[in-house]
């Protein structure tokens, strides 16, 4: 999701004039959120399970009524979302929640939504539920990362890209960002090799082009 002018602007401008490898990494940094990121989860969500987070409670009892209707509502709010209504699609959200908090598509669209108005802490939150319920997914994994990166996190960024092209590997994007990750953290071998997965399966990323020849692939 991008936004016109952003008030980071004038905040990139000064750091620009800092360093070239700030510099560098101010424009890397201003691309990430969100990026890659769909309100699309296709067929997530249609069973309802357990968060695996260590504490997490019991389910409670969850009727096939109130689940079908998170769906409805959750299905809702992705569409109000990917128009751009994102306060309509959080209300959306929200009703999901309160009939099924185990709601996959509703956590992880209410976390984009966050994310998307700068709120990375309970967007992380919100990933790291959606990530619990289906951890076979990268989604979760490559939003919560971009929320990371954000908040200057390169390190747990790291972790979560590491997960995702595990769960993904050919999410090209999720290369991309593994490479950003390990280039912040000074490890080119690593970045380099991620940028060149990213190239493999997406030739035309630019971002990841970049990226390799700063790290000199």
């Amino acid at each position: 999701m991008s936004h016109p002018a952003h008030p980071l602007l004038s905040a990139v401008s000064r750091l620009q004039r800092r360093a070239p490898a700030r510099r560098v990494w101010t424009a890397i940094l201003c691309a990430l959120p969100l990026c890659g990121c769909s309100f699309d989860l296709g067929s997530w969500g249609t069973d309802k399970e357990k968060p695996q987070q260590a504490d997490a409670k019991p389910a409670d009892n969850i009727s096939a009524r109130n689940v079908a209707d998170a769906q409805g509502y959750a299905t809702r709010g992705q569409v109000l979302a990917k128009s751009g209504n994102n306060e309509e699609a959080l209300a959306e959200f929200e009703h999901a929640l309160a009939l099924d908090p185990y709601n996959v598509r509703a956590l992880y669209g209410r976390g984009l939504i966050r994310q998307a108005e700068k709120d990375h802490q309970q967007a992380i939150e919100d990933f790291t539920a959606a990530n619990g319920l289906s951890p076979q997914k990268a989604e979760p994994l490559l939003a919560r990362a971009n929320s990371y990166f954000a908040l200057d996190k390169s390190k747990e960024a790291m972790a979560d890209l590491d997960e995702a092209v595990q769960a993904d590997p050919n999410s090209a994007q999720a290369w991309s960002s593994r490479g950003t990750a390990y280039e912040r953290l000074g490890d080119k071998a690593n970045a380099s090799a991620s940028y060149s997965r990213a190239l493999a399966l997406r030739p035309r990323d630019e971002a990841a082009r970049s990226g390799l020849a700063r790290t000199g692939g």
